[in-house]
């Protein structure tokens, strides 16, 4: 029985191309020996075409020498054309050939890069389950590296031919190992879909989690500037970790109520989470002053309670984590530092980018600052768009990085007639058709107001064709919590959404006169909410600044 790495993929739920991606996984652990190891992307085949750390591969399997063998899989129909075998997907079409030779060749210059020219070996092999090559030249392989439907049965065959086991072992096998197995490190992620913690993503060796941790100087005061989905809220839940098991007292603070909501979930037991106005409501309550969240001017007058509340030693942390920073306001720093015990740390995270509420950042003198941008969330072709649109308008995207092992998830530009708002309902209705088309569940859907929820169109509507929105009503109850419709598939604004991602991401209501720099604010942030896909549907006007490259 062959090793699998990640091994615990049969507990990834999988539709469509996964379902078929998982089958052959299965068969390649019952049927190659326990000499081989096969390293998968299973974990993030969502779509009718597959995502893959490995670019258009599926599986990377090593032989017991060392040497490496790329399969690409292809279910379902192809077509050969002219140009090549192709695949269809929806309204475009992707030339098969052309893309396992351009992995082939990256990995190749990869690999000669970590072990040197020629120290290893590596060779790709197509396997279409449901089609019959007829013409074997135009698929970009040897013959005998093609398994088609007559040949499936010995897929198995094919690659033991491919990767014999009796030969001498390349000095370079257990670094191939480290390699590939650093390519699929995993771990949770904190900032995943509300209730879809458990979620599995790449965290990229190095990654702002792991090394920020590591800094040490007194007093403990630093300032993190990182792009979305750079690993801020992964750092914070990893501090809140380090503090719990040292036995420390850790307060973590965010300025939106859904990430507090979050968090709360993924964090060690132990931790105190909270919005920035909870955490004024708890003290206020603490000291006689409970507030009335029926009053216009409620958050107003918490902030001014807990400026003013004498600080109990039960009010004071070890650690104290702000989130989401470039929210915040500069009287807030000063109520906010009186919680922190002598001696005891305080972070700051932050991303000007995702300042939508254009506020002057706040001033920290004196604190240690270290700035991350790279985004490890986004598909690359996303980060790729956002640089590309937001640049002009906002010159800190333009500066980005991408960690993402995804690329071509194919971003979608629609567009509605800008003065009917029962047209960009339309429009949002035929987004999610097509999303779960694609093979995404209702659960892993958000529908993100480019507008926000009190301009938003869908504010008031608990329906969205056949499917039932969960959303906030604007109402709390009684201790403060926000009161959500019971739905399917979840409806927030952009504002509600930072700090978070999910697998799909609609993106509507998208509409400006000029593409300026707090249109590209809101454009940046509901866009690399985005760990899959990214749809857009924006009003025509808007459409023009929008346009997607070909």
């Amino acid at each position: 029985m062959a090793r699998l790495i990640p091994d615990d993929w049969k507990n990834v739920a999988a539709t469509g191309a996964a379902e078929r991606e998982r089958e052959t996984l299965a068969l390649l652990e019952a049927m190659l020996p326990a000499s081989y190891t096969v390293y998968h992307g299973v974990h993030w085949t969502r779509l009718n075409r597959s995502f893959s750390v490995f670019g258009e591969a599926d599986f990377a399997i090593v032989s017991p020498a060392g040497r490496v063998l790329l399969v690409e899989q292809k279910a379902g129909f192809l077509r050969e054309t002219p140009k090549g075998l192709v695949k269809v997907y929806l309204q475009t079409e992707r030339n098969v050939s052309v893309e396992l030779a351009r992995t082939l060749e990256t990995m190749h210059r990869r690999f000669t890069a970590a072990f040197g020219t020629g120290t290893y070996g590596i060779e790709g092999l197509l396997y279409c389950p449901d089609y019959i090559v007829k013409d074997t030249a135009i698929a970009g392989l040897a013959p005998e590296r093609i398994v088609d439907a007559p040949r499936r049965e010995r897929l198995v065959s094919v690659i033991l031919d491919a990767l014999p086991a009796d030969e001498p072992r390349l000095p370079c096998a257990p670094k191939i190992h480290h390699y590939l197995a650093d390519e699929l490190s995993l771990t949770p992620d904190a900032s995943a879909l509300v209730g879809q913690a458990g979620t599995l993503v790449t965290r990229l060796s190095g990654g702002l989690a792991t090394w920020a941790r590591r800094l040490q100087f007194e007093p403990f005061r630093l300032r993190v500037i990182g792009t979305a989905g750079s690993g801020k809220t992964q750092l914070a839940v990893q501090v809140m970790r380090d503090a719990a098991a040292s036995g420390k007292r850790a307060l973590y603070v965010c300025f939106n109520r859904p990430l507090a909501d979050h968090i709360v979930r993924v964090a060690p037991e132990g931790a105190k989470v909270a919005n920035y106005h909870q955490l004024c409501d708890w003290i206020a309550r603490d000291v006689g002053r409970a507030p009335d969240f029926q009053s216009a001017d409620v958050f107003a007058r918490l902030e001014a309670v807990f400026a003013q509340a004498p600080i109990g030693e039960h009010w004071r942390f070890d650690v104290l984590i702000v989130d989401e920073g470039q929210d915040f306001q500069e009287p807030w720093v000063e109520a906010l530092a009186r919680l922190v015990r002598p001696g005891g740390a305080w972070w700051w995270l932050e991303d000007p980018l995702q300042n939508l509420y254009m506020r002057e950042p706040v001033a920290l003198p004196g604190w240690t600052v270290l700035t991350e941008t790279t985004n490890y969330r986004s598909p690359r072709d996303v980060l790729d768009y956002v640089r590309d649109k937001v640049g002009d308008a906002a010159p800190r995207a333009a500066g980005l990085g991408s960690g993402s092992p995804f690329d071509g998830s194919q971003i979608v530009l629609t567009s509605y007639e800008d003065s009917t708002p029962s047209a960009v309902v339309e429009a949002t209705k035929r987004a999610i058709t097509q999303a779960l088309a694609l093979g995404f569940r209702k659960q892993d859907i958000a529908v993100l107001s480019y507008r926000g929820r009190e301009g938003s169109v869908f504010t008031a509507l608990d329906q969205l064709g056949p499917h039932r929105l969960k959303s906030f009503t604007g109402k709390y109850d009684l201790f403060g919590s926000p009161e959500y419709r019971d739905g399917d598939v979840l409806l927030e604004s952009i504002y509600r959404f930072k700090g978070q991602s999910a697998p799909c991401v609609i993106l509507t209501e998208v509409d400006f006169d000029a593409l300026d720099e707090r249109a590209a604010r809101k454009l940046f942030v509901g866009a690399t909410r985005a760990t899959m896909k990214l749809i857009v549907v924006a009003s025509q006007r808007a459409s023009a600044s929008l346009a997607v490259p070909q």
